[in-house]
């Protein structure tokens, strides 16, 4: 694994980054049982000394939390980065369509030209700079028009506040409305072994319009990533405990299919998350994979499955055996 980390444009930015990137999400701490400021920090910088140059954060995560930190660890490394954050997951304002409680408050989602407006200022502030590189629709909001919203996004464009757009959590006929309003550089979805339902429904579109797509959760929550076996228990509030995707019988497909995966793990010197993870890279009209860190260990081992170039006979090898063994799982 000697090769250079990998990178890619996001759409038709002009913006190379790298095809791993740091998802923030757990270093908010919200679903993800709290979070520890120092080794967040820590975790950021490793990715970015490790080639990470693609680093993807929200306001919700955590209502500003995972922001701020990032903007902490990127000071005087912000050069260095391609930053992703969001807008549209609100609680300043009780406009659009109710979406959940957050610590007894109403969060959202709303698209609003004021709202956008609104939130870009406070996310610039957060992560101390004065520009986003990559500015996503959140989550959609039934209650504005995307033609209204991509009109305020290009206007941030034209101001030099982002420098491209994006949305996640769509749907196919949402992507070809943004794309008939305005330059949709990407979309964020989640996609692995797992979870592959995106190649039939948003991938087709995305290729035919230039979208790339930042594709998160490769290691299914830890479900791929060869480390949780048959016999692990779930405690507290996991998120995992009840869910059916854990199941012990789920688990059991999974380490069958990690056998078959670790020679070829061996042959390039990775380790089973690494080979996932170059593997869902490699997957048609898949740009980035955006994956969790919470400490730098795990930020460094991330990071390195960007340098991991698998042959096409071994991604071939990859998808059959998967498919053999994914094909029935709980869910």
């Amino acid at each position: 694994m000697s090769h250079e980390m990998l990178t890619r444009e996001i759409g038709a930015s002009g913006i190379e980054a790298s095809v791993i990137g740091l998802g923030t999400w757990a270093i908010g701490g919200w679903m993800w049982g709290g979070t520890d400021e120092a080794k967040s920090i820590a975790a950021i910088q490793a990715s970015v000394d490790a080639g990470v140059t693609l680093i993807d954060t929200a306001p919700a995560y955590g209502q500003g939390v995972a922001e701020d930190i990032v903007g902490k660890a990127l000071k005087g490394r912000r050069d260095k980065v391609v930053l992703a954050t969001k807008c549209g997951l609100v609680w300043h304002t009780q406009k659009g369509d109710h979406f959940f409680d957050y610590d007894g408050k109403p969060v959202h989602r709303y698209l609003g030209k004021d709202a956008i407006i609104y939130e870009v200022e406070q996310s610039l502030t957060r992560l101390g700079t004065d520009y986003i590189d990559h500015y996503i629709t959140h989550w959609q909001d039934p209650t504005t028009p995307i033609a209204e919203t991509m009109e305020a996004l290009e206007t941030l464009k034209q101001q030099g506040k982002i420098r491209s757009i994006g949305a996640s959590n769509t749907s196919a006929d949402e992507v070809k409305a943004y794309v008939a309003a305005g330059q949709l550089d990407a979309i964020q979805e989640e996609y692995s072994m797992v979870k592959r339902d995106i190649e039939g429904t948003l991938l087709p579109v995305c290729r035919e319009n230039g979208v790339s797509v930042l594709s998160y959760s490769s290691l299914a929550l830890g479900l791929l990533s060869g480390k949780i076996g048959p016999d692990r228990e779930f405690t507290g509030d996991d998120q995992r405990k009840d869910n059916p995707r854990f199941s012990m019988s789920n688990r059991q497909k999974v380490a069958d299919l990690m056998q078959t995966i670790a020679p070829i793990a061996e042959a390039h010197g990775a380790t089973l998350a690494q080979t996932v993870i170059a593997w869902t890279v490699q997957q048609p009209g898949i740009t980035f994979s955006l994956c969790g860190a919470r400490d730098a260990a795990q930020a460094v081992e991330n990071a390195k499955a960007g340098q991991l170039r698998l042959t096409e006979a071994e991604i071939a090898e990859i998808d059959t055996q998967a498919r053999a063994h994914l094909s029935d799982l709980d869910s």
